[in-house]
């Protein structure tokens, strides 16, 4: 992997560590009738992130999804390197749509770097894999039931996957839809606080077993249906500890698996839109300092959704109506189909506008909103090839109507794969930041808040803590990832001003002077010829 050093007095290498000086400028802003007064405000602050990369392990829930046996698939097939014959041609292993691995990050005078690049981050091919799923096949047999992957690569990949096989899981049918009770074969049996202490043995097993660093879980399986939060039960961890000893019926298996996760010292990542994070949950997290991200993978049609509005709003045009339609065919839409886990999913999608709509009171009134109606039917023979059709209509000046209509098919697990790679490695990548205020010497070096809203990018309903504003803008979630990365090794953020280029007494002698325009008459007309 590139190596990025940076040559300043605020930043110092050490064997162990990066340590960036840092000038973190904001401002604050109050309206008082007609005034607004705004007060720019700068943080010094010391950046420390360790530079030795773990050997790092990932459990995933839902193994044997087609998520789970396309990831693990993956790390396989680019660690050795694989190609096979396509009606395309020959194909090579690559890791296309992950943030960290396929996009570049700009660093001055035309250097780009890739993204996991600028710090030290976890190389996918050293990645340890295990975990779990109700579905006791073999990843081999679930790489085939998924029909993700081409036939030549399956083949490929066969004698790799054969030996892994998912552990147990948690199997409650009030969660899922009944459609899946068919594949629950593998479960963990006995009360709520025996499964959690299975979870808990299964991460150390594989710990030891891998000679792990650290090891991140994360849920990538059956969306369930949300949870009641209900005072005395899941409001706060000390009575989330007792329903979960009492074998209470609403703490959920994602819950669940969160609360060993969190009791190991692991981070958990929530890959489905169910609220796995109830208050006593979270209230959890941040008391042992374990970090926990989510919600929902934000993979197609939601982020084309998150940059569309953002383009309509920042434009001045006011959308009114957003309608959305999903054909599903794989085991996801299947379990979708049921209501009360379709209710999950359209909470996660249908918010994914609230923060742009709010940014603007001229287009819009205070509580007005677009229309945002999300439909999701299962239709068996799209497979995992999932149809996402949108409409937005926009009003213009004068009473002008504007639609736009999108049709967009998008091969569902080669669209999340990458989010899972990435979801792990940017957080491992966290585990290892660490911050303080420059002015105070002896104050001790302490982390981001356990709810690690860094991954918004990533997420459809991006978990965030108390108080924080969530952003869901797609370009202001990937911008606060690299800014957050530069300000790591002491670099600025990429304002895009670029006035190093348009300013004579900033211009660099390097820079040559443009060549001299020669007007060109033709015809009665003039045009410009460099």
């Amino acid at each position: 992997m590139m190596e990025v050093f940076v040559d300043s007095e605020n930043v110092k290498y050490s064997d162990n560590y990066i340590e960036s000086k840092y000038d973190y400028q904001y401002s604050t802003a109050e309206k008082t009738g007609n005034k607004i007064t705004v007060k720019p405000k700068t943080e010094c602050l010391i950046f420390r992130t360790q530079r030795k990369v773990p050997r790092l392990g990932v459990m995933l829930v839902g193994w044997g999804g087609n998520n789970g046996s396309t990831f693990t698939a993956a790390i396989i097939a680019n660690k050795l390197g694989l190609s096979w014959p396509t009606k395309r041609g020959i194909q090579k292993a690559n890791w296309f749509g992950s943030l960290t691995q396929a996009s570049t990050v700009p660093l001055g005078d035309g250097v780009n770097v890739s993204l996991g690049c600028v710090l030290p981050t976890v190389n996918p091919n050293d990645i340890a894999i295990d975990g779990w799923d109700i579905s006791g096949k073999n990843l081999v047999e679930s790489m085939e039931r998924a029909q993700v992957l081409e036939p030549c690569l399956q083949e490929l990949l066969k004698p790799h996957l054969k030996k892994y096989r998912p552990r147990p899981s948690i199997y409650v049918a009030d969660f899922i839809a009944a459609n899946q009770s068919s594949r629950a074969d593998n479960i963990i049996e006995g009360s709520k606080l025996k499964q959690v202490q299975q979870i808990c043995k299964d991460i150390e097993d594989f710990r030891n077993k891998e000679k792990l660093d650290k090891v991140i879980i994360l849920w990538t399986a059956n969306t369930e249906r949300f949870s009641d939060i209900i005072p005395g039960v899941n409001d706060t961890v000390e009575n989330l500890k007792l329903a979960i000893a009492n074998n209470h019926p609403e703490i959920s298996p994602s819950t669940l698996f969160a609360y060993a996760s969190v009791s190991m010292g692991c981070p958990y990542i929530n890959g489905s839109p169910q609220n796995t994070f109830v208050p006593g949950l979270i209230e959890f997290a941040e008391n042992s300092n374990v970090y926990i991200g989510g919600d929902d993978f934000k993979s197609g049609q939601t982020k084309i959704k998150s940059v569309v509005v953002d383009f309509l709003v920042s434009a001045g045009i006011k959308p009114v109506s957003i309608v959305s339609y999903n054909h599903l065919g794989n085991n996801d839409g299947m379990n979708l189909s049921a209501q009360a886990q379709f209710r999950s999913k359209e909470i996660s999608k249908s918010s994914v506008v609230d923060d742009m709509v709010n940014s603007n009171d001229i287009l819009y009134k205070p509580g007005e909103k677009p229309d945002h109606v999300v439909v999701i039917k299962y239709v068996p023979y799209v497979g995992d090839s999932k149809r996402a059709m949108d409409e937005y209509v926009s009003e213009l000046m004068m009473g002008g109507l504007n639609t736009i209509a999108i049709h967009n098919t998008c091969e569902d697990s080669l669209l999340a794969t990458p989010i899972i790679l990435d979801l792990v490695v940017l957080t491992e990548l966290c585990t290892r930041i660490s911050i303080k205020r420059a002015d105070q010497s002896d104050q001790n070096f302490t982390g981001f808040h356990a709810v690690l809203s860094t991954l918004s990018y990533l997420c459809k309903a991006p978990l965030v803590p108390n108080g924080t504003p969530v952003v869901n803008a797609l370009f202001k979630q990937r911008a606060c990832i690299e800014n957050l990365l530069k300000a790591c090794i002491g670099l600025p953020p990429d304002n895009n001003m670029l006035l190093e280029y348009k300013i004579p007494i900033l211009m660099k002698d390097s820079v040559e002077e443009p060549p001299k325009k020669k007007i060109k008459y033709e015809n009665g007309k003039n045009y410009v010829k460099q």
